[in-house]
């Protein structure tokens, strides 16, 4: 039979071995000698042994408790191990962390952030997935680590931290009517007389143009719509259209000649960036690395 004890009863055990002392076991563990000598007659009886027997002024180990003060010490160092906070390494860290962001958060945030991520911690591994309306129940229940979003969110449910805040530019064909070098916002007549290409690039996506300009988003013919940045420029050169991007959308999308920008409408507002992740993950020390890793990698110089 395999006596049971308790992991109190042998961490007791653990010490008197190590002391060959009750009062010596007391001072340690914060005990008073009568327990530990309770805990003691209890060892005894459960392992049908003496563990520890007079010898002069002090006590010494029996065989059997020969044979168990290394095997027990290895054990209280196993269990403290488990409970104890260990410096962070990124460099020694094997862990995948799955990302939930459209393409445009991949561009402006993740793209970024991967050959320092790569230098600095190998053995960390990026998932992207798709982002969509469930980030909250996704988050907490462990389907994705980090949310990259431009969406409306509920600061209270979920934590964030702000990536960075873009302004709205108006993109076409460089022969359209409303192409132009000027830096002035397109005013709103302007940009509602001509066909629009929309973005929507997840199923979470609100419409923001029509979210902003209200009533007046009535008037917008959308021609097409299209999930993703990265092909948007094809469509609009295939037809006369105009589009609504983040300023931060265009170096990669813009072609040489090909595409004119010029600020979009004021009604639009700006565009605020955030990482999202649940309480679950707050307090991991990979993940608050990761998170101040992708944070640094979308600055702009001199932000």
């Amino acid at each position: 039979m395999i006596p049971s004890l308790s992991p109190n009863l042998l961490l007791v055990l653990a010490m008197l071995l190590k002391t060959r002392s009750v009062s010596g076991t007391a001072v340690m563990l914060g005990l008073s000698q009568p327990s530990i000598s309770r805990s003691l007659a209890r060892l005894r009886e459960a392992l049908g042994d003496p563990l520890l027997v007079r010898s002069g002024a002090g006590m010494i180990r029996t065989h059997r408790g020969d044979e168990l003060v290394g095997k027990l010490a290895d054990w209280v160092a196993a269990t403290s191990s488990l409970l104890t906070e260990r410096t962070f390494d990124p460099a020694g860290v094997e862990r995948r962390f799955r990302i939930a962001s459209t393409d445009f958060g991949v561009m402006s945030v993740l793209l970024p952030a991967l050959p320092t991520l790569r230098e600095a911690a190998p053995g960390i591994a990026i998932d992207i997935l798709p982002l969509n309306h469930a980030t909250h129940r996704s988050l907490a229940e462990g389907d994705i680590d980090f949310a990259v979003s431009g969406l409306e969110h509920d600061p209270s449910q979920l934590h964030r931290l702000h990536l960075f805040s873009d302004r709205f530019v108006c993109v076409t064909a460089s022969g359209h009517p409303l192409a132009s070098t000027s830096e002035e916002p397109l005013p709103v007549v302007e940009f509602l007389a001509h066909p629009h290409l929309g973005l929507t690039v997840s199923d979470a996506e609100l419409d923001r143009v029509a979210t902003s300009l209200g009533a007046e988003a009535g008037s917008r013919r959308v021609a097409a719509s299209v999930p993703y940045f990265t092909l948007a420029p094809d469509l609009l050169l295939a037809g006369d259209l105009l589009m609504v991007v983040p300023s931060r959308a265009m170096p990669r999308s813009a072609r040489m000649g090909e595409l004119a920008t010029r600020p979009a409408p004021e009604a639009l507002g700006e565009l605020d960036y955030w990482l999202l992740w649940h309480e679950r993950s707050h307090r991991d020390a990979a993940s608050a690395w990761l998170r101040d890793r992708l944070q640094q990698a979308c600055r702009v110089p001199g932000e």
